[in-house]
């Protein structure tokens, strides 16, 4: 039973870990209609997905779990009558619970009467539900809800409405300041949009990212002097005479799904402690990326032989001592004891490969990264166990393993860079230039390649009596990379690594040869200006009240742009797609452009530092105030993030995400400006 039980665990973290998407079939709005001085109608709207669905109210014993709902009792207000839910559902006989049960598809919309008895009423309660399709059902959900009800005079045909998207696995806490925002809200556009395609394609592509640096990780992590060696004899462990082969392959991979668990567990428990938002603040936030920037460093200078990272002896005599009782508990214990011993060379890779999951603020993003980990370090151990004649292939252990770890120690030195780059972007302390970044690249990678060639010797390193081909391609690639960055300094835009490198708005000096800069800035001075630097010459605003009033003036349609310092993926769209002669033109003549920093830290004047009625959280810098608009107005959180509206604010398509193909981005503009001219 014991063994059943620990493998269950070990295939449920496994799941957890390949898992790419929560599902979340039923989304939620609050919203209240005033129909009389003293009523109240209390309108709770379920918006289900196609091929879900949402069981009524009225359900027999014994069947599936009913919809319900419970408020919390008050004495400033009483509930008139019972809840009532449409359109009328539809009613099947289910097979599974042997009667007929009701259900709603798409939407179900119900209501509770209620009348005042107080000047006003905070109402609290908790719904209940269960979402299935044609082949899963979700567990019983309960969401939280409230309703902050002030009355007012109300004229014939007025009413007073608001309304707040919430996703059912949230907890409600400000769900009255979520929906007094709405009902503030100047935009005429939908409140309750969702994030685009684009945006949730944009995502997937961010976890599959991750899980290939993390497959990549692995596969290094493997060749480290710490883990290298150990190969064979961790094999012949499987393959030894008294075990039969299969019985020794089961072994193995059990063994090696014992490594998966273990790391993926450990990107699980990130994500339970941080959850999605906290590392989507994380990536944004100029405190954590300083720190991110000193922790690789760290990572970097251990890899280069400055010193080891080991975890205490104790913890790894513990994990050998109960690998030693066999059967699952002793090979899982194994696994346990390889991580361990093994964290001095691969604790930087799992560390920086965290730290880049986080930086993405993607919820399983920890998880898939440490999966894809994992595996790669799992299979080597696995197939050599099938098949123990590969032992025989393998490269014989030596100071070449010690070399990986160095060369992996100058890449995280590098990548290091990029996180003080978003601080001092973040905080305009404008002495991080592209100039200054791309120099220290440069440098970097010319003393790779000077090691590569083995005229640089460090700390463990063997000596180099000669070049091997391997060695000798990797020079070539190296130097040859650094002689590619080296224009870069002139304001070459260096578009395969420009995602990396600060906003060219940063370059001190740009050879006037760069035909990618428009210099069209003709409507005067704009608000922030001073701190801020519109990319490719644009004529750029940075407050959307200010750029909205200029698209008024001059009739033209509104293209905002949701960014950050510390966004890869905008520098990338900036250098890569809105260079783009088409896309370029659009945004110079057709439109005016509104860049908004989420992640800018230059405090608000005292005048306009305020709580957000969205959130309930203090506004007191430009990031917050921007943030807040695309949270409150757009129900999105990720960058970046582009909306089109017209000169009255409408919203003339669907906003959407990175788009990487010029011709597809181009086309989503035109169809805003179509939409505009009709």
């Amino acid at each position: 039973m014991n063994k059943k039980i620990v493998l269950s665990l070990l295939l449920l973290c496994i799941g957890l870990g390949t898992s790419a998407e929560i599902l979340k079939p039923v989304k939620w709005i609050f919203s209240n209609k005033q129909i009389s001085d003293t009523e109240y109608k209390l309108i709770l709207t379920a918006n289900i997905d196609a091929n879900w669905h949402l069981y009524s109210q009225f359900i027999g014993e014994n069947g599936p779990v009913p919809t319900s709902f419970k408020f919390t009792p008050s004495a400033n207000y009483t509930l008139i009558g019972k809840v009532d839910e449409s359109p009328v559902p539809h009613k099947v006989s289910e097979k599974a619970f042997e009667m007929e049960v009701s259900y709603f598809e798409k939407q179900a919309v119900f209501t509770q009467k209620i009348k005042l008895k107080s000047k006003s009423a905070k109402i609290n309660g908790t719904l209940r539900f269960m979402a299935c399709d044609d082949s899963q059902c979700l567990p019983p959900e309960n969401v939280e809800f409230s309703f902050d009800i002030k009355p007012v005079a109300i004229a014939e045909g007025n009413n007073n409405i608001t309304a707040a998207m919430v996703p059912t696995t949230d907890t409600v806490k400000n769900d009255s300041a979520k929906k007094s925002v709405v009902a503030a809200n100047p935009l005429k556009i939908d409140s309750q949009a969702s994030p685009s395609k684009s945006a949730d394609k944009t995502g997937k592509k961010s976890l599959w990212t991750i899980f290939l640096l993390g497959l990549l990780g692995g596969f290094a992590a493997f060749l480290m002097p710490c883990i290298f060696p150990m190969a064979p004899l961790t094999v012949s462990f499987f393959t030894k005479k008294e075990v039969s082969k299969r019985k020794g392959i089961i072994n193995a991979l059990i063994y090696g799904l014992s490594i998966i668990g273990i790391y993926v567990i450990l990107g699980l428990l990130i994500t339970i402690f941080f959850g999605a938002d906290a590392l989507n603040v994380l990536s944004t936030n100029g405190i954590f990326n300083f720190f991110f920037f000193l922790l690789l460093v760290v990572f970097s200078f251990s890899f280069l032989g400055a010193f080891e990272l080991v975890l205490p002896s104790s913890w790894v005599n513990k994990m050998d001592s109960k690998s030693d009782k066999g059967g699952l508990a002793g090979l899982f214990f194994m696994a346990a004891t390889l991580a361990l011993v093994s964290f001095s060379c691969t604790g930087p890779i799992v560390g920086t490969l965290l730290v880049q999951a986080a930086s993405m603020g993607q919820l399983l993003g920890p998880a898939v990264g440490m999966f894809g980990f994992a595996l790669a370090l799992a299979i080597p151990f696995v197939l050599f166990a099938m098949f123990p004649a590969w032992l025989k292939a393998m490269p014989k252990s030596g100071g070449w393993l010690n070399s990986v770890k160095v060369i992996l120690g100058f890449l995280e030195l590098a990548f290091s860079f990029k996180f003080l780059s978003n601080v001092d972007l973040a905080y305009h302390w404008n002495w991080f230039d592209r100039e200054i970044f791309l120099s220290l690249w440069i440098v970097i990678s010319a003393l790779m390649g000077f090691y590569l060639l083995g005229k640089l010797k460090l700390p463990n390193d063997s000596e180099v009596k000669h070049i091997s081909i391997i060695r000798l391609t990797l020079a070539i690639v190296t130097f040859s990379f650094t002689m590619y960055m080296i224009p870069g300094l002139w304001g070459a835009p260096l578009k395969s690594i420009s995602a990396f490198l600060p906003p060219m708005s940063t370059q001190d000096f740009v050879m006037s040869a760069n035909t990618q800069i428009v210099n069209n800035n003709n409507s005067g001075k704009h608000k922030y200006g001073d701190i801020f630097h519109a990319p490719l010459g644009l004529d750029v605003f940075y407050d959307y009240n200010e750029g909205v009033a200029y698209a008024k003036k001059i009739n033209k349609p509104v293209f905002i742009d949701f960014t950050g310092h510390a966004c890869v993926n905008c520098r990338k769209m900036e250098s890569a797609v809105w260079t783009d002669k088409e896309v370029l033109s659009y945004l110079s003549n057709d439109f005016v452009v509104i860049q908004l920093y989420v992640d800018d830290k230059t405090d608000l004047e005292v005048s306009e530092q305020k709580t957000s009625l969205y959130s309930g959280k203090q506004i007191t810098t430009i990031g917050n105030k921007w943030s807040d608009l695309q949270a409150s107005r757009f129900n999105a959180n990720s960058q970046p993030f582009y909306v089109l509206l017209d000169s009255q604010e409408k919203l003339l398509v669907q906003p959407q995400g990175a788009e990487y193909d010029a011709q597809l981005f181009a086309q989503y503009l035109k169809s805003g400006l179509n939409a505009f001219k009709k």
